[in-house]
């Protein structure tokens, strides 16, 4: 690599990028960030070499039994898999290679002297099983307990292996450090952006009013997961002291109720159709606040949420993007509906504040919860990192 060379990435991950759903929309978004910021990529074949048709076979499954059995197989079979992976990243001349979300596809990885080796996720599994977020979901798959610490042994490895490892928030490298015993120069954070094309300032209404009463957003598949119930108590409260006041819910469908009325629901928006999208920004441009208590390692939508200047109020816990007073509110655990329909009812009271907070939300946005901030920290580690371990070799 001349001086002036763009960076040469090895993008690594158990599931395809141009599969724009995987993970959330988040493996697709790296890797285009990766692409647009760091350097040029290469998407690295995820197939297990000698044993791909066991891969295959196992993708015939369940999905929620492929998911959980399938990263467990491949940490048992990852010396014969790595030799596979191995292969490209000699052939390709790499100056890294970046692991993305699967921590099993770079278990007992070697790689040249002198490419750098990264990764980057919002969760690990050992790390992500004994968090408070974990134990709000329980175990679907019993069965693989009896393997926990000899998973952890492997993430471990895999993680002290690595160079450097990205986390999109201090949850993530707070966990991961205490988890794995990680040198903490190693771990570093760097937040992670939105999964919608951001709106340009100029469009965006961030001194909107409460003359039309308040609107709320709850965004996810999950309607128990998202805090649904919880959201829906805040609307009765909000409506019980007389505020005219109204919930719209995207991507999943609450139980039917005595404020059902009051409630608009957007099963399933496909964001790849225009006119759907539309539908979508235009939720996030007329609500007043994003009210979604959720359990989440990170929360893209909360990123999305500050794209459009649109305050969020959710519980201090996991990863979640929100900082009091800058882009909404994060009330510790044990807070809840009384507390949200508070904080909506003072600055109804006094909309000058909300104002100043719908700002600092879109500030916040440009500053930390988008791509390019993301790219091109990595990139700056990435050249840095390179550099040393060219010069060492």
């Amino acid at each position: 690599m001349t001086q002036n060379a763009p960076l040469k990435i090895a993008y690594l991950c158990d599931m395809d990028p141009a599969l724009r759903w995987s993970y959330s929309g988040g493996n697709a978004r790296i890797y285009d960030a990766v692409q647009s910021y760091v350097g040029n990529v290469t998407y690295i074949d995820n197939g297990w070499g000698r044993a791909e048709l066991l891969r295959r076979a196992m993708h015939k499954l369940p999905v929620a039994l492929n998911m959980r059995a399938r990263w467990r197989a491949h940490y048992a079979l990852s010396s014969l898999i790595s030799k596979h992976v191995e292969a490209q990243l000699h052939a390709g001349s790499f100056d890294a290679v970046m692991g993305v979300y699967s921590l099993h596809s770079m278990a007992n990885l070697r790689v040249p002297t002198h490419m750098a080796r990264v990764f980057t996720s919002d969760a690990t599994q050992s790390s992500y099983r004994t968090s408070e977020i974990g134990a709000g979901f329980g175990s679907f798959f019993k069965p693989g307990r009896v393997l926990d610490g000899w998973v952890k042994t492997h993430e471990t490895k895999a993680l002290e292996a690595n160079d450097l490892n990205f986390w999109p928030s201090d949850w993530q490298k707070e966990a991961a450090d205490h988890c794995y015993g990680l040198d903490p120069e190693k771990s570093l954070v760097l937040p992670w952006g939105a999964n919608i094309p951001a709106p340009d300032k100029a469009s965006l209404d961030l001194s909107l009013g409460f003359k039309d009463g308040v609107r709320l957003l709850l965004i996810g598949r999950d309607w128990f997961a998202k805090g649904g119930p919880m959201v829906l108590e805040t609307l009765r409260k909000l409506r019980d002291r007389g505020i005219d006041a109204r919930l719209s819910v995207v991507g999943t469908t609450p139980p039917e109720n005595e404020l059902s009325q009051w409630i608009d629901v957007y099963p399933n928006l496909d964001k790849s159709d225009p006119a759907q999208l539309a539908t979508f920004e235009d939720l996030f441009r007329k609500s007043h606040f994003m009210v979604q208590p959720s359990l989440e390692s990170y929360g893209f939508a909360f990123c999305e949420a500050s794209a459009f200047g649109l305050p969020s109020l959710c519980l201090r816990r996991g990863g979640i993007p929100v900082w009091d007073g800058v882009n909404g509110h994060a009330l510790p655990v044990g807070q809840g509906e009384t507390e949200f329909a508070d904080i909506i009812q003072s600055y109804m009271a006094d909309p000058s504040p909300y104002a100043s907070l719908r700002r600092s939300t879109r500030t916040c946005y440009e500053d930390q919860l988008n791509w390019q901030a993301w790219g091109q920290g990595v990139k700056a580690h990435l050249t840095e990192l390179v550099a040393q371990k060219k010069a060492a070799a």
